[in-house]
């Protein structure tokens, strides 16, 4: 049956987060072997995403540092986690951490243009980078989220987190339901940060 309309979508939408939280798949932490992207030698560090200028920006600037690859979205009921992941930003930021966001309107709930997502996160206090609206899943994932969806873990909702070590490659995935301050996510980036690896190159 077609999907069509706002109500029908939104619809759709409360049907798949609550069968999400039903099935507890939002909450669920996963842990990334090394094996689950051996058959790429690809980085975070290998991707250009734009910013919310129109720049493009390459995410080899953050190379070394511990990241935490967000998609987000602004009419989303867990928005409130924007502050909470600044939080987690500044607590961090000083021993190489960063938080980076992708806004997508694959869930039906970022429909502002990059000006609109821009007054959003400048109202909500957030300082970590924002990059331009994307597609975290679908036929139109783009090439950073089909990275890292190759690690076994797609977004099934807005505010999924991928942590990535300091070689630019996934660590852990943690589900929308997973808050910036839990422990689960707050011990992972500190094993993150205390890693010694040899940091991933561009190819």
């Amino acid at each position: 049956m077609a999907i069509s309309g706002p109500l029908s979508r939104a619809a759709l939408a409360l049907g798949l987060v609550s069968a999400v939280l039903a099935g507890g798949v939002a909450w669920r932490l996963s842990a990334v072997t090394p094996a689950a992207t051996a058959a790429s030698t690809a980085s975070l560090y290998d991707f250009t995403v734009n910013d919310l200028d129109g720049h493009p920006v390459s995410l080899a600037e953050y190379r070394g540092q511990v990241t935490l690859v967000v998609n987000v979205a602004s009419e989303c009921g867990l928005a409130f986690q924007y502050p909470e992941l600044d939080t987690l930003y500044q607590r961090y930021r000083s021993r190489g951490f960063v938080v980076l966001a992708f806004p997508s309107n694959d869930f039906w709930q970022e429909p502002n243009d990059e000006a609109g997502i821009q007054q959003v996160c400048t109202a909500r206090g957030v300082t970590f980078p924002v990059f331009a609206r994307s597609h975290v899943r679908g036929p139109e994932q783009s090439p950073l989220y089909r990275f890292l969806a190759a690690s076994g873990e797609t977004p099934l909702w807005n505010f999924a987190k991928y942590l990535i070590g300091r070689d630019g490659r996934p660590r852990a995935f943690f589900g929308s339901l997973v808050s910036p301050d839990s422990p689960e996510l707050t011990s992972a980036i500190d094993r993150a940060l205390a890693e010694s690896v040899t940091v991933g190159a561009s190819r």
